[in-house]
């Protein structure tokens, strides 16, 4: 009774949290994106790299600046896992393998952070720091960048410019997600998350033998990991490990920075198409689901179908006792909300129900709430899917913020929304119908197949949490699980910003007797059910022979 009380008052303050920072927030990135005003130490850095501030770009010069910026990042990213052996603070650690640095600099690249080493044995603290955090901060900006991109579709009119990708990216790192991290790990770091460079201190344990424990810059990176929903342990147990997230304290405000941005940029795009209202429905669209997911895993945890489990009273296993099953699914479902991949659970270990609310959060497209930027522009998407269907039941051109839907936004919006689900479902066909990969499963049946799932699903949603039984060293997981981040982050953004070029051009059409209202609750039930049609439509078999048969086993 008492971990009930307690789940449901931390749930509470988290929602009166996000509330109260809701409107300033967002419409402070309101402003960071539309100001013409550049600060000084911006316009040093324009000038370094030779870009004009004040030019704009069409969205296939923009798309150019992600792509050419992110590849970069990759090479630079796996050259320095490559050479770290003459690296300092490498601390012994040679060169990672090819295939693990190839897949790591994918992955945090697209803002994944799927790891599929042990960050303790394998990196040093100059490859964690110059490498990992770095991308942590720019990846997540590219996010919001893209994001902000189509906002600017919709508010613009008979024009081929969608802004500039540097002045975006700048400004984003600059003046939101450092100043914002900075302080985020000085307050985690009070809360007793470690931050050293040594690495590790000799302690005697209480068996009388040495042991060493590993330490590293852990509050920097913790910090910015869930504030750019980037989710990368620099320990292997992630958020479970008590020098990433040593008590309750810590816990919930790693949850609200995992939460914080993508929930707040709904005000962003209500402020930057002047109607506020149209940002409130969407983010009770978020909040609705985001709340009934916990409901539903929190609930299966609690009543488990397990004999070992039900003669606990709990499905423990796997989960911190310093947190329990209430702040265990709060950080879960929030993390596979959010893109984050953080884990302070096993999500292996969850109950079938539970289990299979943390794989339906990803198939949903992360979009209650999303990453940073990813879920915002993922939900616009559905919502035009969403118009588009309207329209299609009244015989009407569909109409979104005075843009006429037609066969190119449509085409558009179908390639972002159906990406995902082909490089989850065909990697994970591939991964089980091969025999030589059945060896990397941890468990057999119905919780095997969940593990391939749930791997693919985190991958092409560029998530990076895993249940956890899977090995993926193989060089087959490492290759296709690197497309499918690859593939999964870029199709997506490639055509959201080609939709957002096509609404700029656009001229605006005033809003007539028979325009569909979006800024109700009735536009909030369209959305919600389109998402959860195309999501059921396009996985329930596979979640049929996975979790929903587990849980009914």
């Amino acid at each position: 009774m008492n971990d009930t009380l307690a789940g449901i008052l931390q749930i509470v303050a988290m929602v009166g949290l996000l509330a109260l920072v809701y409107k300033p927030l967002g419409d402070y990135m309101a402003r960071i994106f539309t100001t013409t005003k550049h600060w000084r130490v911006e316009k040093a850095l324009y000038k370094l790299i030779r870009v004009d501030p004040d030019a704009e770009q069409r969205w296939t010069t923009y798309a150019t600046g992600v792509l050419g910026f992110s590849f970069v990042g990759v090479v630079l990213l796996y050259l320095l896992q490559r050479l770290q052996a003459f690296l300092p603070m490498a601390f012994g650690h040679g060169a990672v393998t090819p295939s693990v640095a190839f897949n790591t600099a994918i992955s945090f690249v697209t803002n994944t952070n799927w790891q599929s080493y042990v960050p303790e044995s394998t990196l040093g603290n100059t490859v964690q720091m110059a490498g990992l955090t770095v991308q942590n901060v720019v990846s997540a900006t590219v996010g919001i960048a893209v994001a902000i991109a189509l906002i600017r579709g919709f508010v613009r009119s008979s024009t081929d410019r969608l802004g500039n990708f540097w002045v975006d990216l700048t400004r984003g790192v600059i003046r939101l997600m450092l100043p914002i991290s900075f302080v985020a790990a000085i307050v985690l770091i009070a809360t007793g998350v470690v931050m050293s460079f040594h690495s590790g201190v000799t302690i005697t344990g209480v068996d009388g033998m040495q042991h060493t424990l590993p330490l590293a810059p852990a509050g920097s990176q913790e910090s910015i990991k869930e504030l750019g929903t980037n989710g990368g342990g620099i320990f292997n147990a992630n958020s479970a490990h008590p020098f990433e997230n040593p008590n309750a304290l810590s816990n919930f405000i790693e949850i609200f920075l995992e939460l914080v941005i993508p929930v707040c940029l709904t005000r962003t795009f209500g402020t930057m198409v002047r109607s506020t209202r149209q940002g409130t429905v969407l983010a009770a669209v978020m909040g609705v689901i985001w709340t009934a997911f916990i409901a539903v895993a929190w609930f299966s945890e609690a009543h488990p179908n397990g004999p070992a489990a039900q003669a606990a009273g709990a499905a423990l296993e796997g989960k911190e006792v310093r947190f329990g099953i209430p702040s265990s699914i709060l950080f879960g479902v929030s993390t596979t909300g959010t893109s984050t991949g953080a884990v302070n659970s096993l999500h292996d270990s969850y109950t079938g129900g539970a289990g299979g609310i943390t794989i339906l959060n990803m198939l949903l497209g992360e979009v209650a709430p999303g990453g940073t930027g990813t879920g915002l522009y993922g939900i616009l998407v559905i919502a035009i899917i969403g118009v588009f269907l309207a329209g299609l039941m009244v015989g009407r051109t569909p109409e979104y913020l005075g843009k006429k839907l037609g066969r190119v936004q449509v085409t558009a919006a179908s390639i972002s929304i159906l990406t995902m689900p082909a490089l989850v479902l065909i990697g994970a066909g591939l991964a089980i119908a091969l025999p030589s990969t059945l060896g990397a499963l941890g468990n057999s049946g119905e919780h095997g197949f969940s593990e391939v799932l749930y791997a693919y699903a985190s991958a092409a949603n560029n998530n990076g949490s895993a249940f956890g039984g899977l090995t993926v060293t193989s060089d087959f997981f490492q290759v296709t699980l690197g497309l499918a981040m690859l593939f999964g982050r870029f199709v997506p953004i490639l055509a959201v910003l080609a939709l957002a070029g096509s609404l700029a051009k656009q001229k605006r059409v005033e809003a007539g007797a028979g325009t569909l209202p979006t800024d109700g609750t009735m536009f909030g039930v369209l959305v919600g059910g389109t998402l959860i049609l195309v999501a059921a439509l396009t996985f329930f078999p596979a979640l049929a022979l996975g979790p929903i048969a587990e849980a009914l086993s």
